[in-house]
């Protein structure tokens, strides 16, 4: 590998795998300096316990991009609370968090159960051959967001376009943007006629408890940030997760036949995917000893979450899935500290509710064709994948 290829490493693959220069790096220099147009330098930290240290210490770590760039404040920054930092974000996440509690999302539980068999209706319906990512794992995690936030079932169809349009880079990266504004303006509408008329869902709940203390963009834009780190990242779980069980047909059949057991399959192959391949930038608020390198106020720190999660630290054969696992649940798939998804056990719902579904109704689902992975991408996955039953 070249060393302009180096600041690329954190984004590359070779099929579910990290490549192995990022293993290396993780031996050899945990705390990587990588050069970036600009004549910047940026720090990526590779090492498990390295990361979970500097993604726990929002005393010396900023996310406040904006701020830190020179843009002002943050109220307006793109990522949500991903880019908050406190007093802000923890004036936010307040609000969200009791409604992503197991109580809370049991009463979706039904709601995605019935939708993951809708779509496998419409698979079997169809035919004895599917893409995987645009019958089942592509349109399941809108449409839970749907659920969760609240919108209008006459409206889904078209909000599910709009979720799916923003990640489809095809027709460039204007038309994604168009995308992003679109369902901006479609949130914030929601939340209006939310505010006269509160429902079931989340928007209606949040305007019923704290309408007062949020307004209509505000709100908007978390339900967009929700939008934003749920959809993609469930997509390529489901896609990804799909795949590796058809590739091991002996687990695949432990997960349809034992109650139970897809519990410790998901934490397994959460870590083991980290879909999210690097967590959001952090920023130095002071000069600081890096693990033994020196960073001056301001530069920008990289954790590499796939990097991470596969430290030998964390157990034996660490680049198998192994759902017995002494550590399984400590992985870093979904951040740390006081930015970890606030999503994550409605993602983690998800994948216990379809991954039996799919299997129990296709027990001879195998992959039917070429699978091509994303490259360099943020978010990992597979841009399709055909199967046949």
């Amino acid at each position: 590998m070249s060393e302009s290829e180096f600041p690329l490493v954190q984004f590359m693959r070779e099929g579910f795998d990290p490549v192995a220069e990022l293993a290396r790096i993780r031996t050899e220099q945990p705390v990587f300096p990588m050069e970036i147009p600009g004549d910047q330098t940026v720090y990526l930290v590779t090492r498990y316990e390295d990361v979970r240290a500097v993604l726990g210490d929002h005393e010396r770590f900023s996310n406040d991009f904006a701020g830190v760039i020179g843009l002002g404040s943050n109220q307006d920054d793109p990522g949500g609370l991903g880019f908050r930092d406190p007093p802000e974000h923890t004036r936010l996440r307040k609000y969200l968090t009791p409604e992503f509690t197991i109580r809370r999302l049991r009463r979706l539980e039904p709601r995605i159960e019935a939708m993951v068999e809708e779509h496998l209706d419409r698979m079997e319906a169809a035919g004895n051959s599917a893409d995987l990512i645009e019958t089942f794992a592509l349109p399941i995690p809108s449409l839970v967001v749907c659920e969760l936030l609240g919108v209008p079932y006459d409206e889904r169809a078209d909000f599910l376009k709009l979720s799916t349009d923003r990640f489809d880079f095809t027709a460039g990266p204007e038309a994604s943007l168009q995308a992003i504004n679109d369902a901006m303006v479609y949130l914030t509408d929601l939340v209006a006629r939310e505010r006269q008329k509160p429902g079931d869902g989340l928007l209606g709940q949040l305007l019923r408890e704290h309408g007062d203390e949020l307004d209509d963009r505000t709100l908007a834009s978390m339900a967009d940030g929700l939008l934003t780190g749920g959809h993609d990242t469930s997509t390529s779980m489901l896609a990804l997760g799909s795949l590796w069980l058809m590739e091991n047909p002996e687990e695949a059949a432990r997960v349809r036949e034992e109650d139970g057991y897809v519990n410790q399959v998901v934490e397994e192959l959460l870590r083991y995917m980290t879909v999210v391949q690097v967590a959001f930038p952090r920023f130095a608020r002071e000069d600081l000893d890096l693990f033994g390198t020196p960073i001056k106020k301001g530069q920008l720190v990289l954790c590499s979450l796939a990097a991470a999660n596969r430290d030998p630290q964390l157990g034996p054969q660490i680049d198998k899935v192994l759902p017995s696992r002494e550590t399984v649940g400590s992985h870093l798939a979904f951040g740390h500290g006081i930015h970890r998804c606030v999503g994550a056990p409605l993602a983690q719902m998800e994948m216990r509710i379809a991954y039996p579904a799919l299997l129990r109704r296709f027990p001879n689902l195998h992959v039917a064709g070429e699978v091509p992975f994303r490259k360099l991408a943020i978010v990992y996955g597979v841009e399709k994948l055909p199967v046949a039953w």
